[in-house]
């Protein structure tokens, strides 16, 4: 702790001090701004939310379903999701010492519980680069410190890249599939190498799969463990014992288009999962309770036509761009992260400002990154302005020399 005086009883903790703004919310209030620019910047799904999902809700909430949960979540949530998993990865929820699930307030929600339980001050986690907005900056606010994984030019946060990383303060490493900001959908052999390593240095790997059901079919696993008839991204928690070593994070949001009803669960060790739930009565209490019902009926729809429409503008994305710069394969998630051609001489902030001011909002890597070469693509929005924002990108990346 510092020797400096503490502020006046007016002003912030240090702790909020150190914490940057997000990047993404800063492009968002540009956006409001330029209300005809092509938005390419959010990760806001353009569908709307199955119909028996939003009559589950709406059911739970006349029906007088809106007082508290359970602080773990809703019962019958909760055996949804069991259910979900015993078919997907083959866990069994029937011994007390088995995996534990805690229905929470978003992704988010499950991210932040989880750097609660597992990092005390002067700890170290590590996370991939690029990486979603939040990651480092969940760690600040536990006083431990994220270090970065450089995922190459596939994007793969591999076993061979982590281990070089990992310390005797390391708590946890922090995977993500389909990935955010980039869409890259892990290997099998990747998350069993990464599965490997963790285990064996007895570190939780912390897998965050929000996009788990918005993979492309070229993406998706022949069969999952415990059931052949589904089909999603490989996954480090489909691995057999994985359940030890592995807390698993999924969502309802992305896939179903409820981003707003911030529900989301994490499953893994009992003892984490326990931990966790300790922090979640003393923050968020529980997930919203009417909601955790419509969550439920996620289960029963079938979101496969959504996906294979987003698979056409992941598509039109790679046609377009694809022969002037380098795009890291998007297997999955909405999202194409894109390198500023070298010719141009740019930053991505630089080439962003440049296609704001041509009426195209996308968001600049050193949002994401240690390094500001890229720019992300949200083609979560009508196809016809997806083409139309492409068509001033392939104008811009073509021109010959810096502007």
């Amino acid at each position: 702790m510092s020797d400096e005086p503490r502020r006046g009883a007016s002003g912030p903790s240090r702790r909020a001090g150190s914490l940057r703004a997000s990047g993404i919310r800063r492009i968002l209030q540009r956006a409001a701004t330029m209300p005809d620019a092509v938005n390419l910047t959010i990760g806001q799904p353009d569908f709307a939310v199955p119909e028996n999902v939003q009559r589950a809700a709406v059911d739970a909430i006349q029906s007088g379903r809106n007082g508290y949960s359970p602080n773990a979540g809703d019962p019958h949530l909760l055996d949804r999701i069991r259910q979900d998993l015993a078919r997907d990865l083959g866990w069994s929820f029937g011994d007390p010492d088995g995996p534990g699930v805690l229905a929470t307030t978003g992704t988010s929600g499950a991210l932040t519980l989880a750097y609660l339980a597992l990092l005390d001050p002067g700890d170290e986690c590590i996370i991939p680069d690029p990486y979603f907005v939040s990651y480092p900056e969940l760690a600040t606010m536990c006083g431990a410190s994220a270090v970065l994984c450089d995922t190459g030019e596939d994007g793969e946060m591999t076993a061979e890249r982590v281990e070089p990383l990992i310390t005797s303060r390391t708590r946890f490493v922090l995977f993500n599939t389909p990935a955010n900001p980039n869409g890259v959908v892990a290997s099998k052999r990747t998350c069993a190498d990464l599965l490997d390593l963790c285990r064996s240095r007895g570190v939780v790997l912390l897998s965050d799969e929000i996009y788990d059901a918005f993979a492309f079919p070229e993406s998706r696993t022949d069969a999952c463990a415990g059931d052949p008839a589904i089909r999603r991204c490989p996954s480090p928690a489909r691995l057999p014992g994985a359940e030890d070593t592995v807390l698993l994070i999924r969502g309802f949001g992305k896939t179903f288009g409820c981003t707003g009803w911030r529900l989301g669960y994490a499953a893994g060790p009992g003892w984490l999962v326990e931990a966790m739930v300790k922090f979640h009565q003393y923050t968020f209490v529980c997930a919203p309770t009417p909601l955790q019902h419509g969550a439920a009926a996620c289960f029963d729809a079938d979101m496969d036509p959504v996906v294979l429409e987003y698979q056409k503008r992941r598509d039109m994305i790679v046609e377009r761009l694809g022969g002037l710069t380098h795009i890291a394969p998007p297997g999955g998630a909405f999202y194409a992260w894109v390198k500023v051609p070298e010719h141009l001489g740019m930053t991505g902030e630089q080439f962003t400002e440049l296609a704001a001011g041509h009426g195209v909002l996308v968001v600049n890597g050193g949002v994401f990154s240690s390094k500001d070469t890229h720019f992300r693509i949200s083609y979560a929005t009508d196809p016809a302005k997806l083409a139309q924002g492409l068509d001033t990108l392939v104008g811009l990346m073509s021109q010959r020399a810096a502007v």
